[in-house]
């Protein structure tokens, strides 16, 4: 049997260097500097909730970029390493996409046949956010009042 010597270095040349602890020191500061940007955001009100989701996301995402470009060492990689890496968010990204439209789109989410309450506490803003007619709850201390019957 022959014994074979293989090299890790696809590159040819010497060794290179991903960093080091000053690059690291750099990366670690701004991650701790971003964590706490997103910890005073969100204390402060923006006015509307999918402001502060807006922005939360925004920072979450420039941390990600982050992590990604120095810790995953995508700079230093390939560029096709990133363009994968890229195509798998986009792909990520889709595949949220469409259950995201599909449940924000529904106007009422009760089935047909609903035999509960006229109301349903806790039935979620954001379907009630779009215009969904939603009976209102009845006031403390009397009954619910049944459902219309569809005919």
């Amino acid at each position: 049997m022959s014994q074979h010597t293989h090299s890790h270095d696809s590159h040819g040349g010497g060794h290179h260097l991903h960093g080091g602890p000053k690059v690291y020191g750099t990366v670690l500061a701004a991650l701790l500097a971003l964590t706490l940007i997103t910890i005073g955001a969100s204390k402060i009100d923006f006015g509307s909730p999918s402001a502060n989701v807006i922005i939360a996301l925004v920072i979450a995402t420039i941390k990600a970029t982050i992590v990604a470009l120095w810790f995953m060492h995508l700079k230093y990689d390939k560029p096709v390493n990133g363009m994968i890496f890229a195509s798998t968010l986009f792909f990520l990204a889709l595949f949220f996409a469409y259950p995201y439209i599909d449940t924000n789109s529904r106007t009422d989410v009760k089935p047909s046949n609903w035999k509960g309450p006229a109301y349903m506490p806790d039935s979620g803003s954001a379907v009630r956010g779009i215009g969904a007619n939603f009976p209102v709850a009845p006031a403390p201390g009397t009954k619910p009042v049944a459902p219309a019957e569809h005919h």
